[in-house]
């Protein structure tokens, strides 16, 4: 659920990397700067399943708190330090999804996924011969990774009539999935728009959204001919104004 915070724990912890002077400061500066933010997003409750008057006033109170702590993370000299393959930066908006949505989700059900998932995407059945076929179901189940879901996790049990041997499966299964970027390209695009398409092949329900700080993409892309359900660009502005 705490993508960001896990990351860098990941990074205060490391055996090798991080451990010069300057990264062992950045990450306490860092660590105490997340740790506010995380403080701040939990003692706030919004929005639940009933509507009210101040979810809008929360709801804003939630974005000040993001560009506060993003604007810190964002200073060179962190950006230098740790680059986008350290995931440091990009794993906040994937955080964000968790404080945006964690109240609301909660009210379903304790037991309710939500956070960074492998959800499923397809199932296959690989008996090497109809004698092994007989006995056991051998189901291949393939997952896809998402950067934030809302749904459910399946617990399932297969057996073939006549057999005793159970064979035993857990996925989850999406109603929501939010794919989170630091910039949207053409190509990123393209990606996402194939996932969608495969999560709503099996799963016709579902919901895919995409969000994206930065836009990279001209106005030439036809976004209508996509699965994707949403767009959203939280800057509203294009990866060449950074």
């Amino acid at each position: 659920m705490y993508v960001h915070g896990k990351n860098l724990e990941q990074k205060e912890n490391h055996k090798t990397k991080y451990r010069d002077e300057d990264s062992r400061r950045y990450l306490r500066e860092i660590r105490e700067k997340y740790n506010e933010w995380k403080l701040a997003n939990e003692g706030l409750i919004c929005p639940l399943i009933e509507k009210t008057n101040q979810d809008s006033e929360l709801l804003i109170k939630r974005v000040e708190f993001l560009n506060q702590y993003k604007d810190f993370l964002e200073q060179q000299h962190y950006a230098e330090k740790f680059d986008s393959r350290s995931n440091l930066h990009s794993s906040v908006l994937e955080e964000f999804m968790y404080y945006l949505f964690k109240d609301l989700v909660s009210e379903f059900s304790s037991q309710a996924l939500i956070g960074k998932s492998r959800t499923f995407k397809d199932i296959f059945f690989r008996s090497e011969n109809y004698q092994d076929m007989l006995n056991y179901p051998h189901a291949l189940i393939e997952l896809k990774d998402n950067d934030f879901a809302i749904g459910v996790r399946i617990n399932a049990q297969m057996n073939c009539q006549g057999s005793q041997e159970l064979e035993s499966h857990i996925w989850d299964v999406p109603a929501v999935v939010i794919e989170c970027k630091t910039y949207l390209d053409q190509t990123m695009l393209q990606d996402a728009a194939t996932a969608a398409e495969q999560l709503k092949y099996r799963n016709p329900n579902a919901i895919y959204i995409l969000v994206a700080e930065w836009l990279k993409l001209t106005d030439a892309v036809n976004l209508r001919k996509f699965k994707i359900d949403q767009i959203y660009v939280l800057r509203k502005q294009k990866n060449t104004d950074r």
